[in-house]
């Protein structure tokens, strides 16, 4: 079988986001790529994990996920490791925190005082101040599509996602961890000691981004993923260039 048809690219999206948010990465490559979205598939990260797979055809996997789509991707990794070629984790905490109190008031602001006031208050301020006015534009337009049943399912599914540190430690191909230099969750000292946790990791800082770095800084995320992408489509050094 050949690389073209025998490896695909899966992008895992942000919460609160879907899988247009990966409208400047979908056609980078001349490969399948897939761009699920994943809030009807059920209420754990391992759901989404098995619904994202369901939707790919080929056999090996280049995994792209951001926020609690890096830890979907982590979940796929932890499912089939024989699939994955590499991991692109954007944004994404290994290792969760219970904060049941946390989870509960977010629940009931999203229920009671509805989507833009839960927007406003913990998704809106996680891009960076400099972020272009088109990516905030493009993600307004992303989240008010979402309803609040999509949301209080991806606050559930994101809070009680399990640590996937062994994973990480363990995957025994490339991972690239990519941050915003201004972005607060999880932050530049986490997404660092991430990256050094995995075997073959390398860390990747974006400047004047934040959470949401395949919208607020598109053509620096591209750059990176040439960087992992290239090399596995062309090991013999064949023309299967990025489009």
């Amino acid at each position: 079988m050949s690389p073209s048809n025998s490896i695909a690219l899966l992008y895992l999206h942000a919460l609160p986001l879907d899988g247009t948010m990966w409208r400047h990465q979908q056609d980078l490559f001349s490969i399948p790529s897939y761009t699920p979205t994943l809030y009807e598939t059920g209420n754990s990260i391992e759901a989404w994990a098995k619904a994202a797979l369901d939707t790919v055809a080929e056999d090996r996997l280049i995994l792209v996920g951001c926020s609690v789509g890096g830890s979907c991707a982590l979940e796929i990794a932890a499912l089939c490791p024989e699939r994955v070629e590499a991991m692109v984790l954007i944004g994404t905490k290994v290792a969760r925190t219970p904060n049941p109190a946390f989870l509960s008031a977010a629940l009931t602001l999203i229920e009671t005082r509805g989507p833009q006031i839960a927007w406003n208050t913990y998704w809106r301020p996680l891009f960076s101040q400099q972020a272009p006015q088109s990516a905030l534009a493009i993600a307004d337009d992303i989240y008010n599509r979402r309803t609040v049943a999509e949301l209080t399912t991806g606050a559930k599914v994101f809070h009680s996602r399990p640590s996937r540190d062994t994973v990480l430690q363990t995957f025994p191909r490339e991972v690239a961890v990519i941050s915003g230099v201004d972005d607060i969750a999880p932050g530049l000292e986490t997404s660092e000691r991430q990256a050094s946790m995995a075997t073959r990791g390398t860390f990747h800082v974006i400047p004047d981004c934040g959470h949401y770095a395949p919208l607020e800084a598109p053509d620096q995320v591209n750059d990176i993923l040439g960087q992992v992408i290239l090399p596995i489509l062309t090991p013999n050094g064949d023309s299967l260039n990025a489009r």
